[in-house]
C-alpha cells in the first residue's frame, strides 16, 4: 500500500485533504514491515545472482519515512553495499508535521526537491562501484590481500582482489 494522504471529492469540483498516512487504516509503503523485508530480500537476491549484478546500483523508492526499527538496518545495508539507499520522494509525507530527513549513514534519505534527487542520481551513476561478499578465513583474506597488493595501480589491485575473493 502506498497511500500517503486520504482525499475526499466534494460535489462542487473540490478535493479536500482528510488526513495523512497517520490517519489511514493501513500502513503505507516503507512503514510496512512486509514491504521493507520484501525490498531487502529482492535486493539481496539481485546482489548474489551474478558477478554482473555486482555493479548495479539498487535504490528502493518510496513515499514515506521508515520506522525507527529499520533505521540502523538500512544504514547497515547501505554500508555493506546491498543497497545504495531507501529513498523517499515525498518531501512532506506528514500533513503539516516534520518527518525523518535521513538516517546517520544515509541508508534512508528523504528528498525535498528535484535538485537533491538529481544530484544523488548523477553521483550514483558517475561512480563505478563493485559489490563483493565472501566468507573467508583470516589466512585466506591475508593471502588475497598480499597477492592483490603486488599489482601496480589501485585499479589493478582492486580488480585482482575482486577476482580472487570470488574464486
Amino acid at each position: 500500500m502506498s497511500i500517503v494522504w486520504n482525499w475526499q471529492y466534494i460535489d462542487n469540483n473540490k478535493v479536500i485533504c482528510v488526513g495523512d498516512y497517520r490517519t489511514h487504516q493501513g500502513n503505507p509503503g516503507l512503514l510496512r514491515s512486509d514491504s521493507m523485508l520484501k525490498a531487502i530480500g529482492k535486493s539481496i537476491n539481485i546482489r548474489v545472482s551474478s558477478i554482473e549484478s555486482s555493479k548495479i546500483p539498487i535504490i528502493i523508492i518510496g513515499n514515506t519515512p521508515i520506522t525507527k526499527n529499520y533505521m540502523e538496518k538500512v544504514d547497515r545495508l547501505k554500508v555493506s553495499g546491498i543497497i545504495q539507499g531507501f529513498w523517499s520522494l515525498n518531501p512532506t509525507p506528514l500533513d503539516g508535521y516534520g518527518s525523518l530527513k535521513k538516517t546517520k549513514k544515509c541508508g534512508f534519505y528523504r528528498f525535498d526537491n528535484y535538485k537533491e534527487l538529481s544530484d544523488s542520481i548523477s553521483k550514483i551513476l558517475s561512480e563505478e562501484r563493485n559489490f563483493f561478499s565472501s566468507m573467508k578465513s583470516d589466512r585466506e583474506l591475508g593471502q588475497i590481500i598480499e597477492i592483490a597488493n603486488r599489482q601496480k595501480t589501485y585499479e589493478e589491485k582492486a580488480q585482482m582482489f575482486l577476482r580472487l575473493i570470488r574464486e
